[in-house]
Order: C-alpha cells, then structure tokens, then sequence
C-alpha cells in the first residue's frame, strides 16, 4: 500500500469513527424545537483531517482540525477533536480555551465555564480564554464577574478586530452591572482606536453617540451572523436605557436572523428568558 493510499484509509477510518462523515448534522436544538446544523466538509476539513491522520499525535494538527470544523459549524465535532487532544495532553489550556468556546456554541454553558476556568488556572494569558469566559457569565446574568474577565482579555486582544469585541462587551457588563459611569469612563479613553470596521465597531459608535439606533442595522447587513449580533447590541442599548418593548424587538430579531452561532443570538435567547420570566 502507496504512502498516500494509506492516509486516505486512515483518514476514513478517522472520519467514520468520530462520525466526521461530512454530511449535516444537529448541533443545537432551541427550546422551541428548531434545529440548527452543520454546513458540509469544507477542503479546509479534509486537508487538516488527512495532516492529522498522517500524525495523529500532533496537537497543533488537532488544534488545525478543530478549527476548521467549527469553521463549517461543526462544533459538536470539534468538540470531539479538541477531546481527543485532551486525552493526550490534559491539561493544555489552548485546547481547554478552543473546547471550551465550542461548547458555549452548543449551548452547554457548564462544560464550557469548566473548560474554560481550568483553562485560565493554567495559563491566564490566552485572550481566547477570557474572553469566551466572560461571555458566558454575562450570559448567566453575572455581570460583574463577566466585566472582570473582559477587563483581563482588553489588554491582550491578538488584532484590532478582537480589541473592538471586548471593548464592546466590557461596556455592556459595565453597564449591566450598574457600573455606567465606569463604562462611559472606559470609552472614552478610546481603548480600541485601531483601524478596523465590523459589528462590534458600529455598535461601539452608537454607544459613543456617533451614530443613532436607526444606523445601526441597515440594508446593507445581509449576513445573519452579522444581523444576529447588530440586532443584540442594538437590543441591549435600549434594554439599559429602560426601553424593554424596542429591546424584546430586537432581540427578537436576532434570533430571527438565524445566525444562530453568533454570541448576539445565544445572548439574545438568554435576555428573552430573562424578560418572560420577569412578566408575572
């Protein structure tokens, strides 16, 4: 058997025994019953899936395989990946920081708060870490805690991009947590002027006032994970500024966008529970 011919069956068996068969699966069911699923294998997928059959002991190979599969929403996959590097190195806090980030995908909050905890015990300076950890405590409604972990990923954001995501989600903790005059203080020292523009950064100017409520989704945004997180940021601002009807609509319409990966949509579902059990 050819060197080549041997990877491939490697692979195969691979694929077949983590059921990594490409074909969509179920990866999240709301509580309303709607399912959300995986997109099919991505060249991405196939190629770190025969590098890692051809080394199957390589973490950096795992890691590369783990990431592309989430990169098609496969996170439940992933999950399985990141497990099996686990199983040789226990206690590798990137693989604990890239475990514990998919699991939040998927919605399960507590393995993902375990992944990540022990993570950041291990090695407190991986920005993925914090940075995914303070989701899910803002999540849970513990803003507090949640303003902590942003204020320690800020400092160590890896590009512009990221700088713009926790400079956005420490002012909504901030504010969440009654902390208003810290947040207005935060941003006005102007933390995340690099040049970029993405979501975080149009919600970030109608935080400022730069921009009103009505530029903040506009015509232009087709991409649902884009919609998925202006629609929560636009929501949230009006749910701090006592507005809770504008906040249900749009947090509704983060969820209706069906960009059901993005933080904007998870966070969204967790503030309509919110809002539904505050009605008596």
């Amino acid at each position: 058997m050819t060197r080549a011919l041997l990877v491939s069956v490697i692979t195969l068996s691979m694929a077949l025994a983590t059921g990594q068969t490409g074909a969509p699966s179920v990866q999240y069911r709301s509580p309303q019953g709607v399912e959300y699923r995986s997109l099919p294998d991505t060249d991405a997928i196939k190629g770190a899936r025969a590098a890692l059959a051809a080394d199957p002991r390589n973490i950096t190979r795992i890691i590369d395989l783990g990431v592309a599969e989430s990169g098609a929403r496969q996170y439940r996959e992933a999950i399985a990946t990141f497990t099996r590097g686990l199983e040789l190195e226990p206690n590798n806090a990137l693989l604990l920081r890239w475990r514990g980030h998919r699991y939040l995908s998927v919605r399960e909050f507590d393995r993902a708060s375990a992944d990540l905890t022990r993570g950041a015990a291990i090695d407190g300076t991986i920005y993925g870490i914090w940075y995914h950890l303070g989701v899910i405590q803002y999540l849970r409604g513990d803003f507090a805690a949640a303003a902590g972990s942003f204020a320690k990923a800020q400092p160590i954001a890896p590009d512009a991009g990221e700088l713009a995501g926790s400079t956005d989600w420490l002012w909504m903790s901030l504010s969440r947590a009654g902390r208003g005059a810290d947040a207005k203080a935060m941003l006005d020292r102007r933390p995340d002027n690099k040049p970029v523009d993405n979501a975080y950064t149009r919600r970030l100017r109608l935080y400022r006032g730069e921009i009103g409520p009505d530029d903040v989704v506009t015509a232009a945004d087709t991409d649902e994970v884009q919609i998925a997180t202006l629609a929560y940021g636009l929501g949230n601002w009006y749910l701090i500024r006592g507005d809770k009807a504008q906040a249900r609509k749009w947090f509704e319409r983060s969820i209706q966008s069906g960009g059901w990966p993005a933080f904007g949509f998870i966070a969204s579902e967790a503030e309509l529970r919110r809002l539904s059990a505050a009605v008596p």
